[in-house]
Protein backbone atom coordinates (compact mmCIF):
# COMPACT_ATOMS: atom_id res chain seq x y z
CA UNK A 1 0.00 0.00 0.00
CA UNK A 2 1.47 3.37 -1.05
CA UNK A 3 0.86 6.53 0.85
CA UNK A 4 0.84 9.88 -0.97
CA UNK A 5 1.96 12.88 0.96
CA UNK A 6 0.64 16.33 0.15
CA UNK A 7 3.38 18.93 -0.36
CA UNK A 8 3.97 20.92 2.79
CA UNK A 9 5.27 24.43 3.24
CA UNK A 10 8.72 23.03 4.05
CA UNK A 11 8.74 21.13 0.76
CA UNK A 12 8.00 24.32 -1.16
CA UNK A 13 10.83 26.08 0.61
CA UNK A 14 13.25 23.43 -0.66
CA UNK A 15 12.31 24.02 -4.29
CA UNK A 16 15.08 25.33 -6.50
CA UNK A 17 14.80 29.16 -6.71
CA UNK A 18 17.14 29.43 -9.69
CA UNK A 19 14.49 29.24 -12.46
CA UNK A 20 12.53 32.09 -10.86
CA UNK A 21 15.70 34.14 -10.48
CA UNK A 22 16.69 33.51 -14.10
CA UNK A 23 13.23 34.67 -15.19
CA UNK A 24 13.64 37.81 -13.06
CA UNK A 25 17.07 38.45 -14.58
CA UNK A 26 15.62 38.10 -18.08
CA UNK A 27 12.87 40.61 -17.25
CA UNK A 28 15.41 43.09 -15.87
CA UNK A 29 17.56 42.66 -18.98
CA UNK A 30 14.67 43.24 -21.39
CA UNK A 31 13.19 46.13 -19.43
CA UNK A 32 16.53 47.94 -19.05
CA UNK A 33 17.53 47.46 -22.68
CA UNK A 34 14.10 48.56 -23.90
CA UNK A 35 14.24 51.65 -21.67
CA UNK A 36 17.70 52.68 -22.88
CA UNK A 37 16.79 52.19 -26.54
CA UNK A 38 13.56 54.15 -26.12
CA UNK A 39 15.31 57.04 -24.38
CA UNK A 40 18.01 57.17 -27.04
CA UNK A 41 15.43 57.02 -29.82
CA UNK A 42 13.66 60.03 -28.33
CA UNK A 43 16.69 62.15 -27.49
CA UNK A 44 19.43 60.79 -29.80
CA UNK A 45 21.98 62.37 -27.48
CA UNK A 46 24.55 59.59 -27.60
CA UNK A 47 24.29 58.88 -31.33
CA UNK A 48 24.51 62.55 -32.32
CA UNK A 49 27.46 63.20 -30.00
CA UNK A 50 29.38 60.13 -31.16
CA UNK A 51 28.64 60.83 -34.82
CA UNK A 52 29.81 64.44 -34.56
CA UNK A 53 33.00 63.45 -32.72
CA UNK A 54 33.87 60.63 -35.15
CA UNK A 55 33.10 62.80 -38.17
CA UNK A 56 35.36 65.52 -36.78
CA UNK A 57 38.23 63.05 -36.43
CA UNK A 58 37.74 61.74 -39.98
CA UNK A 59 37.63 65.21 -41.52
CA UNK A 60 40.67 66.49 -39.60
CA UNK A 61 42.83 63.53 -40.58
CA UNK A 62 41.64 63.62 -44.18
CA UNK A 63 42.77 67.25 -44.50
CA UNK A 64 46.02 66.58 -42.64
CA UNK A 65 47.40 64.23 -45.30
CA UNK A 66 46.42 62.82 -48.68
CA UNK A 67 47.53 59.19 -48.74
CA UNK A 68 47.44 56.93 -51.74
CA UNK A 69 45.00 54.03 -51.88
CA UNK A 70 47.63 51.60 -50.56
CA UNK A 71 48.63 53.92 -47.74
CA UNK A 72 44.98 54.47 -46.86
CA UNK A 73 44.45 50.77 -46.34
CA UNK A 74 47.44 50.70 -43.98
CA UNK A 75 46.32 53.72 -41.98
CA UNK A 76 42.54 53.29 -41.99
CA UNK A 77 42.48 50.59 -39.31
CA UNK A 78 44.22 52.78 -36.77
CA UNK A 79 42.28 55.91 -37.64
CA UNK A 80 38.97 54.11 -37.61
CA UNK A 81 39.31 52.41 -34.24
CA UNK A 82 40.88 55.41 -32.53
CA UNK A 83 37.93 57.50 -33.73
CA UNK A 84 35.44 54.87 -32.51
CA UNK A 85 37.21 54.53 -29.15
CA UNK A 86 37.14 58.26 -28.46
CA UNK A 87 33.59 58.63 -29.75
CA UNK A 88 32.34 55.66 -27.70
CA UNK A 89 33.41 57.31 -24.45
CA UNK A 90 30.73 59.94 -25.08
CA UNK A 91 27.98 57.30 -24.93
CA UNK A 92 29.70 55.37 -22.13
CA UNK A 93 29.78 58.44 -19.91
CA UNK A 94 25.99 58.71 -20.23
CA UNK A 95 25.36 55.04 -19.49
CA UNK A 96 24.98 55.34 -15.73
CA UNK A 97 24.46 59.09 -15.45
CA UNK A 98 20.85 58.59 -16.58
CA UNK A 99 20.24 56.17 -13.72
CA UNK A 100 21.17 58.75 -11.08
CA UNK A 101 18.02 60.71 -11.84
CA UNK A 102 15.06 59.96 -9.58
CA UNK A 103 17.11 57.40 -7.63
CA UNK A 104 16.77 54.77 -10.36
CA UNK A 105 20.15 53.28 -9.46
CA UNK A 106 19.01 52.84 -5.85
CA UNK A 107 16.02 50.87 -7.12
CA UNK A 108 18.38 48.58 -9.03
CA UNK A 109 20.38 47.99 -5.85
CA UNK A 110 17.38 46.72 -3.90
CA UNK A 111 16.03 44.69 -6.83
CA UNK A 112 15.99 40.91 -6.23
CA UNK A 113 17.32 40.30 -9.73
CA UNK A 114 21.03 39.74 -10.20
CA UNK A 115 23.32 42.66 -10.97
CA UNK A 116 24.72 40.89 -14.02
CA UNK A 117 21.39 41.25 -15.85
CA UNK A 118 21.63 45.01 -15.46
CA UNK A 119 25.26 45.03 -16.60
CA UNK A 120 24.60 42.91 -19.70
CA UNK A 121 21.61 45.08 -20.64
CA UNK A 122 23.78 48.20 -20.45
CA UNK A 123 26.52 46.53 -22.49
CA UNK A 124 24.00 45.41 -25.11
CA UNK A 125 22.59 48.91 -25.38
CA UNK A 126 26.02 50.47 -25.79
CA UNK A 127 26.93 47.79 -28.32
CA UNK A 128 23.92 48.76 -30.43
CA UNK A 129 24.76 52.47 -30.20
CA UNK A 130 28.39 51.97 -31.26
CA UNK A 131 27.37 49.51 -33.99
CA UNK A 132 25.00 52.12 -35.43
CA UNK A 133 27.87 54.62 -35.38
CA UNK A 134 30.12 52.18 -37.25
CA UNK A 135 27.48 51.55 -39.91
CA UNK A 136 26.97 55.28 -40.42
CA UNK A 137 30.69 56.05 -40.52
CA UNK A 138 31.75 53.20 -42.84
CA UNK A 139 30.67 55.01 -46.06
CA UNK A 140 32.43 58.17 -44.91
CA UNK A 141 35.69 56.31 -44.30
CA UNK A 142 35.34 54.75 -47.75
CA UNK A 143 34.81 58.12 -49.42
CA UNK A 144 37.39 60.19 -47.53
CA UNK A 145 40.16 57.58 -47.69
CA UNK A 146 39.23 55.83 -50.96
CA UNK A 147 39.16 52.46 -49.22
CA UNK A 148 38.85 49.16 -51.03
CA UNK A 149 39.12 45.96 -49.03
CA UNK A 150 41.55 43.42 -50.48
CA UNK A 151 40.57 40.72 -48.00
CA UNK A 152 37.12 39.20 -47.49
CA UNK A 153 34.58 41.56 -45.96
CA UNK A 154 33.03 38.88 -43.73
CA UNK A 155 36.29 38.78 -41.76
CA UNK A 156 36.07 42.53 -41.27
CA UNK A 157 32.52 42.13 -39.95
CA UNK A 158 33.72 39.57 -37.41
CA UNK A 159 36.54 41.87 -36.31
CA UNK A 160 34.06 44.73 -35.85
CA UNK A 161 31.78 42.61 -33.65
CA UNK A 162 34.60 41.44 -31.38
CA UNK A 163 36.26 44.86 -31.26
CA UNK A 164 33.02 46.67 -30.46
CA UNK A 165 32.24 44.25 -27.65
CA UNK A 166 35.73 44.79 -26.20
CA UNK A 167 35.18 48.55 -26.15
CA UNK A 168 31.68 48.57 -24.66
CA UNK A 169 32.09 45.77 -22.10
CA UNK A 170 35.09 47.39 -20.42
CA UNK A 171 33.70 50.87 -21.00
CA UNK A 172 30.39 50.07 -19.31
CA UNK A 173 32.15 48.53 -16.32
CA UNK A 174 34.62 51.39 -15.82
CA UNK A 175 31.86 53.95 -16.38
CA UNK A 176 30.12 52.42 -13.35
CA UNK A 177 33.34 52.68 -11.34
CA UNK A 178 33.87 56.34 -12.26
CA UNK A 179 30.21 57.25 -11.72
CA UNK A 180 30.66 58.72 -8.25
CA UNK A 181 33.97 60.43 -8.92
CA UNK A 182 34.14 64.19 -9.11
CA UNK A 183 35.15 64.32 -12.80
CA UNK A 184 33.78 61.12 -14.32
CA UNK A 185 34.10 62.48 -17.88
CA UNK A 186 37.87 62.69 -17.36
CA UNK A 187 38.25 59.62 -15.14
CA UNK A 188 36.67 57.16 -17.60
CA UNK A 189 39.20 57.69 -20.43
CA UNK A 190 42.08 57.59 -17.93
CA UNK A 191 40.98 54.13 -16.78
CA UNK A 192 39.58 52.73 -20.03
CA UNK A 193 42.28 53.65 -22.55
CA UNK A 194 45.23 51.86 -20.86
CA UNK A 195 43.14 48.72 -20.28
CA UNK A 196 42.01 48.79 -23.94
CA UNK A 197 45.52 48.95 -25.42
CA UNK A 198 45.83 45.16 -26.06
CA UNK A 199 42.38 45.08 -27.67
CA UNK A 200 43.13 48.24 -29.66
CA UNK A 201 46.35 46.75 -31.04
CA UNK A 202 44.53 43.53 -31.98
CA UNK A 203 41.60 45.29 -33.68
CA UNK A 204 43.88 47.64 -35.63
CA UNK A 205 46.16 44.83 -36.79
CA UNK A 206 43.23 42.58 -37.74
CA UNK A 207 41.51 45.38 -39.65
CA UNK A 208 44.72 46.30 -41.47
CA UNK A 209 45.33 42.67 -42.41
CA UNK A 210 41.85 42.39 -43.93
CA UNK A 211 42.04 45.71 -45.77
CA UNK A 212 45.52 45.16 -47.21
CA UNK A 213 45.37 41.40 -47.69
CA UNK A 214 48.88 41.13 -46.23
CA UNK A 215 49.20 38.39 -43.70
CA UNK A 216 46.47 36.64 -41.76
CA UNK A 217 44.10 38.21 -39.28
CA UNK A 218 43.46 34.90 -37.50
CA UNK A 219 45.90 35.47 -34.63
CA UNK A 220 44.52 38.93 -33.89
CA UNK A 221 40.91 37.74 -34.09
CA UNK A 222 41.66 34.95 -31.60
CA UNK A 223 43.41 37.46 -29.33
CA UNK A 224 40.35 39.72 -29.47
CA UNK A 225 38.05 36.80 -28.67
CA UNK A 226 40.18 35.77 -25.67
CA UNK A 227 40.30 39.39 -24.49
CA UNK A 228 36.50 39.61 -24.69
CA UNK A 229 35.96 36.38 -22.76
CA UNK A 230 38.47 37.20 -20.02
CA UNK A 231 37.44 40.79 -19.39
CA UNK A 232 33.70 40.14 -19.71
CA UNK A 233 34.02 37.37 -17.12
CA UNK A 234 35.98 39.62 -14.76
CA UNK A 235 33.44 42.42 -15.17
CA UNK A 236 30.56 40.06 -14.41
CA UNK A 237 32.29 38.78 -11.29
CA UNK A 238 33.03 42.25 -9.93
CA UNK A 239 30.03 44.25 -11.07
CA UNK A 240 27.83 43.45 -8.08
CA UNK A 241 30.49 44.91 -5.77
CA UNK A 242 30.75 48.01 -7.97
CA UNK A 243 26.96 48.42 -8.06
CA UNK A 244 26.63 48.29 -4.27
CA UNK A 245 29.44 50.79 -3.72
CA UNK A 246 28.44 54.32 -2.80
Amino acid sequence: MSVAFAPTEETHLREDPRPARRAGDARVFRATLRKDLRLEWRSKDAINSMLFFALLVVVIFSFSFEPTAEESRRLAGGLMWVAFLFAATVALNQTWARELRNQVLDAYRVSPAGANALFLAKVAGNFIFVAVLEVLMAPLFTVFYNLRSVGPLYQLAGVCVLATWALVANGTFFAAISLHTRSREVMLPLILFPISIPALIAMVQATTAVLTGEGSSQFWVVLLAVYDVVFTTVCLLLFDTVLQAE
